[in-house]
């Protein structure tokens, strides 16, 4: 196994619950991410871990800067998480949507194929499929994307893959569904804006009119996903592959509001504010994720219901941290 594995957007929702995950396993663990600006704590601080790995402030932009960090640190093995993530956010600002998704994938892997890292895993997503009328969405399906998010995650994708069969650098992409759980301060996000409302006895606002369907992944599930997909970079099979990982079905959002409001004890009925769609999102997705199943033995374990379950109690736990009361 490498000698340190350096997570990019460590300190972000997903990006600390994986840093945590190597930690417990008894890795060594970088994280890189730009100079904090965020007025809530970083993802390392709400699960407790800041103090237990090296945490050093690169932008991803800066190549020398980046290649003297892997150097410096050993690194063996990467995990690229680091993007911009917000569809909206990306619609409003396609440019710098590119530059943080795909011009920096791009010097990250000319880095490590410089360096000579023996492990990357790049963080793709199942938005890069765009909309198929098949489901649900298989590894070998065309990538059709429109929007800026959703292009950006395609074109890192694509380029993250040539690195192996170009210039045998070992890397796989991830095209993971919906992630959730607990410590996710992005409250544009349908989860837990819906259970900070729910927990404040506030009506979760819908967007849309409740019918679009998501797949979710339990967070947890998401980082044992990661993990079995890094350890089995030393394999051909795996190299230079795309795996999807999902929930195994998809679910109306209007659906999942009304069940964490269930599980949370407080009956508050959804606000819709929408008809269809909203313009610019794909209108039902799921992943086919039997490819990860068959080569590295993954599958989740744990359902939306659970899941959702784990979330309320963290968010129950941390008043602080739960989502204001959107504007009207």
């Amino acid at each position: 196994m490498p000698a340190s594995w350096l997570v990019t957007g460590g300190r972000g929702f997903v990006g600390a619950w994986l840093c945590r995950a190597l930690l417990e396993r008894g890795d060594r663990v970088v994280c890189l991410d730009r100079p904090a600006r965020r007025p809530r704590p970083s993802g390392l601080a709400l699960l407790g871990i800041e103090g237990e790995l090296t945490s050093i402030d690169v932008d991803l932009l800066d190549g020398d800067r980046l290649s003297r960090a892997l150097a410096k640190h050993r690194v063996g093995g990467v995990f690229h998480l680091a993007a911009q993530t917000i569809v909206g956010a990306a619609s409003a600002s396609p440019a710098a949507t590119f530059d943080a998704n795909v011009r920096a994938s791009w010097i990250l892997l000319e880095a490590c194929r410089d360096r000579g890292v023996e492990r990357v895993v790049v963080a793709s997503s199942d938005k890069a499929y765009g909309a198929h009328d098949e489901l649900p969405y298989r590894e070998d399906f065309a990538l059709q994307p429109r929007a800026p998010y959703e292009a950006s995650k395609a074109a890192a994708d694509l380029i993250a893959r040539s690195y192996w069969h170009s210039h045998g650098l070992p890397v796989a992409v991830t095209r993971f569904a919906n992630i959730y759980g607990g410590g996710d301060t992005n409250f544009s996000r349908l989860i837990p804006e819906a259970v900070s409302a729910a927990l404040d006895g506030r009506p979760p606002v819908l967007r849309s009119d409740g019918s679009p369907e998501r797949d979710f992944l339990y967070v947890d599930d998401a980082t044992r996903a990661y993990l079995a997909i890094a350890d089995a970079l030393d394999r051909d099979e795996v190299r230079g592959q795309a795996f999807n990982a999902g929930g195994g079905r998809s679910y109306p959002v209007r659906e999942v509001v009304e069940l964490i409001s269930r599980l949370a004890g407080t009956g508050v009925e959804p606000d819709v504010r929408g008809t269809g769609n909203p313009a610019g999102e794909i209108d039902r997705q799921y992943v086919d994720f039997a490819k990860i199943g068959a080569l590295v033995g993954w599958a989740p374990r744990v359902g939306l219901e659970a899941g959702l379950g784990e979330t309320i109690d963290w968010y129950r736990e941390h008043p602080e941290i739960r989502a204001p009361a959107p504007d009207d």
